[in-house]
């Protein structure tokens, strides 16, 4: 059982909106380099551990919970089984998503190898997982193209390759709405792994290509710590990105040291005051959707190890929330932000050029004052650090 969580304050609720994938809490811990260490857990267990944890939701591939060589017989009597658990645990299904990489036949990408027969069933296997997803109340569909990419650029026609994956979206868009599943869709960007390049590598990159589609009102992002962090990048500055076009459908929590392969390890478990940050930015911009933690437990667990992780991902969120608070209650800090806000930084000091070109054109800057004057971010940094480490 789930060792108990002493502190109430830190015990997730439904109402936190935490998910996590199948595939998460029931990665056995294989490896390139070694066999699996944890037996395989069935779809309802998963299902009944995560509701008695606190959690809201719980995801899932087309093939984490219908193997691809079931039977239309298995199919049936595997659908039944899990909505029956997730009835007794009142877990929701917010998100599902398709397999497009496990399957030898993925080796060149789905819905952009060079195969036009391999292109066309991509979509065929999207559109029967969306099928899927949409029996168990998925809102939200997710694309992550791990195989969507390239070793050689001698192999592939990189601009040929962004049209294909253009047309498979607007279809499947198309397809969505002819279903009447209402679907948002979320393009989940990543830079390598398992492709040596893969398509669409950063936020910036979906978000470019999503305005591109005939329908980007459906399509925003799932962007994912790990992913951007491999790169060396500010994760918290993409997903701000996102929020500010209204591109944030769906979130992937977890954490990663820089230029390592994608470990997916715990929620806060490498950078504490880059997790804080990105809690603080989700939770002051007034983020609804899902916080959903694509993360396994470390290789060394047992199943015991497993809902330890599960339960302290949820709990560090938790308690970077309430440093959250304490950050915005903080009056030196406050005091300090003030500050910055008298000079301009305070939300809403924004120009136009019909309110303010006659202005700006004749204004007069004290150049050597504004040359000397400084930002305080050493003193902001350190109050920050002080206030994570509990010295405030």
């Amino acid at each position: 059982m789930p060792r108990t969580i002493s502190h109430d304050a830190y015990t997730p609720r439904p109402e936190h909106r935490f998910t996590f994938g199948l595939w998460t809490v029931g990665n056995p811990g294989r490896d390139p380099f070694g066999d699996a260490v944890r037996p395989v857990l069935s779809p309802s267990y998963i299902v009944e551990k995560l509701g008695a944890l606190g959690a809201y939701g719980v995801n899932f591939h087309d093939n984490d919970l219908v193997p691809r060589d079931a039977t239309a017989a298995e199919r049936d009597s595997i659908v039944r089984e899990f909505r029956k658990a997730l009835g007794a645990s009142g877990v929701k299904v917010p998100m599902a998503t398709t397999n497009l990489f496990g399957d030898p036949v993925f080796r060149d990408g789905a819905f952009t190898s060079n195969d036009a027969r391999v292109r066309r069933h991509a979509i065929q296997k999207t559109m029967r997982a969306m099928d899927l997803g949409k029996e168990f109340g998925a809102e939200t569909y997710v694309f992550w193209g791990g195989r969507e990419g390239t070793e050689t650029n001698a192999g592939k026609n990189v601009i040929e390759a962004m049209k294909w994956f253009r047309d498979a979206l607007n279809f499947l868009c198309e397809y969505s709405i002819a279903q009447g599943y209402d679907y948002r869709f979320a393009i989940e960007p990543k830079p390598n792994e398992p492709r040596g390049d893969i398509f669409l590598p950063t936020i910036g990159h979906a978000l470019a290509f999503i305005y591109t589609l005939d329908r980007p009102d459906m399509v925003g992002l799932n962007p994912e710590v790990a992913h951007d962090s491999i790169s060396g990048l500010d994760f918290s500055h993409g997903v701000a990105q996102a929020i500010e076009a209204n591109k944030l459908f769906h979130i992937d929590l977890n954490a990663q040291k820089p230029g390592r392969y994608d470990q997916d390890h715990r929620f806060g478990s490498e950078d504490i005051k880059q997790s804080f940050f990105l809690v603080k930015l989700l939770e002051d911009s007034g983020y609804e959707g899902m916080r959903h933690f694509d993360s396994h437990a470390y290789r060394t667990e047992d199943e015991q190890g497993v809902w330890d992780f599960a339960a302290g991902s949820m709990r560090t969120y938790l308690i970077l929330k309430e440093k959250v608070a304490a950050f915005h209650a903080d009056k030196e800090i406050q005091h300090l932000l003030g500050e910055l806000g008298k000079r301009g930084a305070a939300p809403g000091k924004r120009i136009s050029y019909g309110k303010d070109a006659d202005a700006i054109r004749n204004e007069t800057f004290d150049l050597d004052a504004m040359r000397k004057q400084g930002y305080a971010y050493e003193r902001l940094d350190q109050l920050t650090v002080e206030l994570l480490l509990g010295a405030r």
